[in-house]
């Protein structure tokens, strides 16, 4: 008899259930797609991000990946803090800017490995002992070029602007501050092409 797994959230692409003091990430099936597509793009997807979170797990702080021999989950350690979309706001202002200048050394890191996180939010970290760890890599892809990062970086400055609008202009300051000490001439052209971006979408609205 399979053991119940208590489900820690949803979405459209995966069920998070914790297990003891892991989490495994289950991929969802997509009913519209010809189950032979589905189950590929699921496998795909899976082991994409299993390599992300290896590779990278060298670099930034991400959970430990364990060994699964299901092509639609990924098993990895529960991480136990303060989920930052959350409690960001209620820290003290030098805590705040303290944790986005972490941030922002940790994504300029991520990026000189030309890593790309794809879903860039508060809600996809975790702040344990100090330590930023940066969850779900599930649109994460690697090779990322000047405009993925300034994609990246423009998905961060929404949803700071959104979630934690009361500072948002200070958090992301902070958040830029640290990128630049990771390679400053590269990090100026990331934040060139971000602005760029927005430009774009500016002038589409």
């Amino acid at each position: 008899m399979k053991k119940k797994l208590k489900p820690l959230s949803s979405g459209a692409e995966a069920i998070i259930y914790l297990d003891g003091n892991k989490v495994v990430k289950q991929r969802v099936s997509k009913s519209y797609r010809i189950a032979e597509l589905d189950k590929k793009i699921i496998k795909q997807r899976t082991k994409s991000e299993t390599k992300i979170l290896t590779k990278i797990r060298e670099i930034i702080s991400v959970p430990k990946i364990y060994p699964s021999k299901e092509e639609d989950k990924i098993i990895m350690d529960y991480i136990e803090g303060d989920k930052l979309s959350k409690t960001l706001d209620n820290y003290p202002k030098p805590k705040q800017e303290r944790v986005m200048l972490d941030l922002g050394k940790i994504i300029g890191r991520l990026h000189q490995s030309r890593i790309i996180h794809g879903d860039l939010t508060t809600s996809n970290m975790i702040l344990k002992n100090n330590k930023i760890f940066l969850i779900d890599f599930g649109l994460g892809f690697q090779n990322g070029q000047y405009e993925d990062k300034g994609v990246d970086i423009h998905l961060l400055k929404q949803a700071l602007e959104a979630k934690h609008f009361k500072s948002w202009k200070n958090l992301f300051a902070k958040f830029e501050q640290g990128y630049k000490t990771i390679k400053p001439k590269e990090a100026a052209k990331v934040f060139e092409r971000m602005k760029a971006i927005e430009r774009r979408g500016r002038y589409r609205h």
